[in-house]
């Protein structure tokens, strides 16, 4: 099966909010109606789990995925039930990236009746695509990102839209593009020299498209934790997410907000922009409960915060 990264049209994907449906965390039902290419499930108390979930094609990126994404995320962002997100893939690897079969009629046809109608129209498609991850960190919700096996191309565009990365012993990470003749354009080299901080690993790989295999990933920062295997992983990603379910939604969604605002600015302007958010966040009563439950000596699971 050939699974590389390149760009295609998609069609316009609605944005009217519709309920996020949820079932019980399981693999083998296939894809939630009405999608195709993923399985939303809740395996906690305001967890929501997305699965990748093409597992006969290893999770390849299909046109479909790329707009199911967008709509998955854009529900799970209004949904107050939800506290945070965690994403794995089905079947023996979280992504092989993008699905070049399924996509290279409109690739090798690309739309406009000169060179700048075809450019403006590929421009169109980049940004459409560079949405479908963007939506990851638009999402005020938490996203933990569990990798078992291969997270190919499009794959580690995905993870460093993510706010926590987890992966098993067997995980690997490769940047392909340039093996196929393009520049990663949706994420990786915006994202992964934020993530990572050495600019010279990012490049190496990058340049040269090689494999990045668990425990480089662990002691270059790409993920926090390796786990021996997915059961374990998956264990240890659902015991996190409900840890920060736990905790107020008010201070969850702003840390979020705020940490990545001052990635993207200086160290003034984010504590400006702190002083701003927390004028207001402050006046919440998680404060007052959150206080009083530490001095009661209760865990955080103990105390009833409003859906935000």
């Amino acid at each position: 099966m050939l699974s590389v990264l390149f760009r295609s049209a998609l069609p316009k994907y609605g944005r009217m909010w519709r309920p996020v449906p949820v079932r019980t965390m399981s693999s083998s039902d296939g894809p939630t109606a009405p999608f195709t290419t993923l399985a939303v499930s809740q395996p906690a108390e305001s967890v929501t789990h997305v699965q990748l979930h093409r597992p006969a094609k290893l999770n390849a990126m299909n046109k479909a995925f790329w707009r199911e994404m967008v709509e998955c995320f854009q529900q799970i962002s209004d949904d107050q039930t939800c506290r945070v997100v965690l994403i794995s893939g089905a079947g023996s690897t979280f992504t092989a990236g993008l699905d070049l079969m399924d996509m290279a009629g409109d690739i090798l046809q690309p739309e406009g009746d000169d060179s700048a109608r075809i450019a403006w129209n590929v421009r169109k498609l980049i940004k459409r695509y560079q949405e479908t991850f963007s939506v990851l960190e638009k999402c005020p919700k938490p996203v933990v990102a569990a990798v078992h096996g291969a997270c190919i191309g499009g794959g580690v565009d995905l993870i460093t839209a993510c706010d926590i990365r987890l992966c098993t012993q067997d995980a690997w990470f490769q940047v392909k593009e340039v093996d196929i003749g393009l520049a990663a354009d949706v994420g990786t080299l915006q994202r992964l020299p934020k993530v990572i901080g050495s600019r010279s690993l990012v490049n190496e790989l990058a340049l040269t498209a090689r494999k990045m295999y668990a425990d480089e990933a662990k002691s270059s920062g790409l993920v926090s934790r390796v786990f021996p295997d997915q059961e374990a992983m998956m264990a240890g990603a659902l015991d996190m997410a409900a840890e920060i379910a736990a905790r107020s939604p008010v201070a969850v969604q702003g840390t979020k907000i705020n940490l990545i605002y001052s990635r993207d600015h200086s160290v003034a302007e984010g504590l400006d922009y702190m002083a701003a958010w927390n004028m207001s966040m402050l006046q919440t009563q998680d404060v007052m409960k959150s206080a009083q439950a530490a001095m009661e000596k209760k865990s955080p699971k103990e105390t009833l915060f409003s859906k935000l």
